[in-house]
C-alpha cells in the first residue's frame, strides 16, 4: 500500500542475538524508515556476570546480570534505531541440558501455545510485513532458539498474519573463510561452533535472500559490542569491525511463507511489499 509504513519484527532469544544475525536488516531497515520492532523471548539470565562469572558458578547473581543485560540490549537498539524493543518475559534456559532448562519460568518449558499467545498480542499490535526469527533447529541447537521458532510459527498461525516469514541462516560456502578468520585469532571451529547436530548454515542455493549490509557494518559490530558483558563468548568482536564486516556484511535468510509471489532468489526482506 502506497505510503504506509512498513514493519519488521525479528523474534530473538536473548540479549545479543538481533545483534549477531539480524543487526545489518535492522540498521538498514531503519535507514530506510521502517519500523523495527525487536521482540526478545527471554531476559539472559544464564550469561555470564561481571567479571565473567560463569552460570553456576559461585557469585554468579541472575538478578544482576538481567538487570545488566537488559542496559546493554537497550544500548543495541540505540545503536541500531530499533524502534520499538518488546519483551516476552521469560526465563534464560541456558544451554541443552543444562538444569535450568527445567526451571519454573524458563522458555523451554513454558508451553508453546501459552508463549504463542503473548507473541500473538504483539503480531496483532504491530502488523508486521516482514517476521524473522531462527529455524527449527535453533541455528545451533540452543533450546530458547529452538523454543523461539515453535513459539512464532505459532503465534503466526493463531494470528492468521499475512507477513513474509524469514528464518535466519548462514550461507556454507563462507564457512571456510569463517574458519580462516577463527583461525587469525588463534581459534578452532570445533571449539567454537557446536557439532553435535546438524551442519550450520545451509548451501547458496537453498538460501532465498540474501541481503547486502555491509554500508552497517559498523553499526552492526556497535551494536554487538554494547553486550560487554558477554564478550568472552562473542568472538566476532575480535575480529575488528573491517574483519567483521568483510565476514558478516551479507546477512542470508530462508523465506519460509509469502503472499507477495517476489519472485526468487531476492535481496531485500521486503521484495513485493514495496
Amino acid at each position: 500500500m502506497p505510503g504506509r509504513q512498513l514493519t519488521l519484527m525479528t523474534v530473538h532469544a536473548h540479549p545479543d542475538d538481533e545483534a549477531t544475525s539480524t543487526g545489518g536488516v535492522l540498521a538498514k531497515a531503519a535507514a530506510e524508515g521502517v519500523r523495527t520492532v525487536l521482540v526478545t523471548c527471554t531476559d539472559g539470565s544464564c550469561g555470564d556476570g561481571p567479571g565473567g562469572v560463569k552460570p553456576g558458578d559461585p557469585g554468579h547473581d541472575p538478578a544482576a546480570v538481567v538487570e545488566l543485560r537488559r542496559k546493554e540490549l537497550e544500548a543495541s537498539c540505540e545503536i541500531l534505531k530499533v524502534t520499538d524493543l518488546e519483551w516476552l518475559g521469560y526465563t534464560d534456559s541456558g544451554m541443552m541440558g543444562w538444569d535450568t532448562n527445567d526451571a519454573p519460568g524458563s522458555f523451554w518449558r513454558t508451553p508453546i501455545d501459552v508463549a504463542a499467545a503473548k507473541l500473538a498480542t504483539l503480531i496483532e499490535k504491530y502488523s508486521p510485513d516482514v517476521i524473522v526469527t531462527y529455524d527449527e533447529y535453533g541455528f545451533y541447537g540452543h533450546p530458547d532458539h529452538i523454543q523461539a521458532n515453535r513459539v512464532t510459527m505459532a503465534a503466526i498461525a493463531m494470528t492468521g498474519s499475512d507477513a513474509k516469514v524469514y528464518w535466519t541462516t548462514f550461507a556454507r560456502s563462507k564457512m571456510v573463510e569463517f574458519e580462516k578468520a577463527l583461525a587469525e585469532l588463534g581459534m578452532n571451529m570445533a571449539d567454537e561452533v557446536p557439532s553435535d547436530g546438524p551442519e550450520i548454515g545451509l548451501p547458496d542455493d537453498e538460501i532465498t535472500t540474501f541481503v547486502d549490509t555491509s554500508a552497517f557494518g559498523a553499526q552492526k559490530f556497535e551494536s554487538l559490542a554494547a553486550h560487554g558483558s558477554q564478550g568472552e563468548n562473542i568472538f566476532f568482536l575480535q575480529m575488528g569491525v573491517e574483519r567483521f564486516t568483510q565476514l558478516m556484511g551479507v546477512e542470508a535468510y530462508v523465506r519460509v511463507k509469502d503472499s507477495t509471489n517476489a519472485p526468487l532468489p531476492e535481496d531485500d526482506l521486503f521484495a513485493g511489499l514495496r
